[in-house]
């Protein structure tokens, strides 16, 4: 009787909850078995291009500028005002004096009768804007398949055009898409407005089963039938490169082969006849959410593609609030650099298309588009410029230039694909129209999206 008692009391004594136990209940509460927090790594390839991708930035605004007149001219004395109403962030006489710094780019004159120094683009950035150009309208067959698939990735089969303007340039599409794409096409797009929101809508006429394949699907296919790996591991894996320097433990690398192994939904299926309130769904629609940012990636043209641009696109597509801590948390497939805005922008690159800064699969649009970074890295110690900035003419010019980077650009004109000369002064010439220049949005308007977004 008293062995009974002394075992009912030990029964009725609360029992304090050990570690172990309470560490298994929380993992087993998360929709994934990846620990949330990471801390970024960062990667100094990725770095580094966005450095450049800063200075490129404010050349293209000042080549806009430029553009933007008839004569393809500009006094010295206006960039000053010009710069302080695009906000670039220069004070008195320091936008002339930026000019100076790429006078690959920029050709500083005196004018033959107003006696006043201007500003107009070298022959070699005029042709490196008329090669974008040809390699824009060589690839639109691919842009209009691209956002073909872009709105088939939509819930509804639609998006807001407002948001697909902004991405327009990492999409490759040209500026007047809304004509030259949509419109063109009433087979493939329909565009309204919408009553409610008094917004114009992108719609999928029809969707093709064809395009429903997602890039990862054929990097699978290609690792499957060259390395021969088994083939459970790789039915829902995705390519992880961890960036140097970041600490893969025992059990991350655990967590990580389970989560390869996890099925998800492709992001072109439609989910309207499932249930998602299990907890199986819910670590689908997560592996889900990587596979849409994966393949929103692989649509640009060059595989990257600003935070706050995926924010627009995070309602019709399903994607977390917080994609900032939600893209760290895979630092081994995106890599999200805060480079080149001095940290208000957030830049996500798809990492297995990168290699050593430089995208393994180049495109015509993708070299065309360096070239200007090539033009802005050249030494300035090389160029012929006088001292008093009026006897800098193409004419006397002797092309000695040293080039940085001899990877994509030559000093010899003829390597940018354009054989004819190009006159500065020529007024009305519809050859380099300024629709065809590099996108020059501002990269901080997309800073007013709501902070819970990032």
């Amino acid at each position: 009787m008293l062995v009974f008692f002394s075992y009912t009391c030990n029964l009725l004594k609360p029992r304090s909850l050990s570690p172990l136990p309470f560490t298994s209940i929380m993992l087993m509460s998360q929709s994934t078995s990846i620990p949330k927090k990471q801390d970024r790594v960062r990667d100094h390839g990725f770095d580094n291009y966005m450095e450049v991708e800063k200075k490129t930035r404010k050349v293209l605004k000042f080549q806009s500028l430029i553009l933007s007149r008839p004569s393809q001219t500009l006094p010295i004395s206006r960039f000053d005002s010009l710069a302080r109403r695009l906000g670039l962030g220069f004070k008195e006489n320091e936008a002339a004096a930026y000019l100076l710094k790429f006078p690959h780019v920029f050709e500083i004159y005196e004018h033959p009768v107003l006696r006043i120094l201007f500003c107009r683009l070298t022959q070699k950035a005029l042709l490196q804007i008329e090669q974008e150009k040809h390699a824009l309208h060589a690839q639109l067959p691919d842009a209009v398949t691209r956002l073909r698939k872009l709105v088939m990735m939509s819930n509804t089969g639609r998006l807001r055009l407002e948001h697909v303007r902004i991405a327009r340039k990492e999409f490759g599409l040209p500026d007047d898409f809304e004509y030259s794409v949509i419109l063109k096409y009433p087979e493939f797009f329909r565009l309204f407005d919408a009553r409610d929101t008094r917004n114009k809508y992108i719609e999928i006429v029809e969707r093709d089963p064809e395009l429903a394949i997602c890039a990862i699907e054929k990097v699978r296919e290609r690792e499957y039938r060259e390395k021969g790996l088994d083939a459970e591991d790789v039915r829902f894996s995705f390519l992880v490169n961890f960036p140097p320097g970041f600490k893969i433990g025992k059990y991350y690398r655990i967590a990580v082969w389970k989560w390869q192994r996890v099925p998800y939904w492709s992001p072109y299926e439609n989910l309207s006849g499932y249930d998602l309130r299990s907890l199986e769904a819910l670590k689908r629609m997560e592996k889900r959410a990587v596979a849409t940012i994966h393949e929103l990636l692989s649509l640009t043209v060059e595989k990257k593609i600003s935070l706050e641009r995926i924010a627009h696109f995070r309602m019709a597509m399903n994607l977390p609030k917080k994609l900032k801590d939600f893209l760290l948390q895979h630092q081994g497939i995106f890599y999200v650099s805060t480079r080149g805005n001095y940290g208000k922008l957030h830049t996500v690159f798809l990492r297995e298309a990168y290699r050593k800064g430089e995208l393994t699969e180049p495109n015509d649009l993708y070299l065309a588009r360096r070239k200007l970074g090539e033009l802005v890295l050249l030494s300035c110690r090389k160029a012929k410029v006088d001292k008093e900035l009026v006897s800098y003419r193409r004419d006397t010019e002797v092309d000695d230039i040293v080039c940085v980077r001899p990877d994509y650009m030559e000093t010899d004109l003829k390597d940018f694909g354009v054989e004819y000369e190009i006159e500065h002064d020529e007024e009305g010439k519809d050859s380099l129209d300024s629709d065809f220049v590099s996108d020059d949005i501002d990269e901080t308007e997309d800073l007013d999206e709501k902070e819970d977004t990032v």
